[in-house]
């Protein structure tokens, strides 16, 4: 494919509930840049992406029934490990020029804390205190049922514990995905429940059309 990048240094976000394939997703995106610009993007995930974000991901992740971590605290959480990779890693690698491809940001917090939780008011104060207006150029959002979703999480192993929890949770996190979606015309949804070569295919579609518009 031949591009003319007008302005290098791209976002590009996967996003999705559980189970529906961003593993895949994320190495086929990587490769598509990888082959795009000759260099391979700064990849991230989220909670993570740096040592301290890291430590935090494990906090989120791991049930204590000592001491369960509450919703609110959740919710701080996340965004004090994505305000240390944005500060840390993202932002300084788009300055360099450099693309970074996202494995979920800010819209899963929208999704999971705001819709599944119910703390959208809570999540969107916070979003704005810490990230203001700075967002993905593009966001894929693969988009699946979560009965299937889990389904397919479980067949992976044990799950953690955001991943244990109660259907309806997935299914507001998924009506919000789906809610944001409808007014971003950044976010594109992919249908995850198809064949893998289809998705596939329907991404690598999806980035041709951005990059014609870049």
């Amino acid at each position: 494919m031949q591009v003319t990048l007008k302005n290098p240094g791209k976002f590009i976000v996967i996003e999705g509930l559980e189970g529906a394939g961003k593993s895949s997703a994320i190495a086929l995106v990587r490769d598509f840049i990888s082959q795009l610009t000759g260099r391979e993007p700064v990849c991230t995930r989220e909670p993570g992406g740096t040592p301290l974000a890291e430590k935090i991901r494990t906090l989120v992740k791991t049930t204590d029934a000592s001491d369960p971590l509450c919703d609110e605290a959740e919710c701080l959480l996340m965004y004090a490990a994505r305000a240390q990779l944005v500060a840390n890693v993202i932002k300084p690698a788009l300055a360099r020029g450099e693309w970074v491809l996202g494995d979920r940001h800010n819209l899963s917090s929208l999704a999971y804390q705001g819709g599944g939780r119910g703390l959208m008011p809570l999540v969107q104060t916070i979003s704005a205190a810490t990230l203001g207006d700075f967002k993905p150029q593009l966001t894929l959002y693969l988009d699946i049922p979560p009965a299937l979703g889990m389904a397919r999480a479980a067949s992976r192993g044990e799950l953690d514990r955001i991943e244990q929890q109660e259907l309806d949770f997935f299914e507001r996190a998924r009506a919000t995905y789906l809610s944001l979606a409808a007014a971003d015309n950044t976010i594109v949804v992919i249908d995850a429940s198809q064949p893998l070569p289809q998705v596939h295919r329907d991404i690598v579609s999806v980035l041709r059309q951005h990059l014609e518009r870049s």
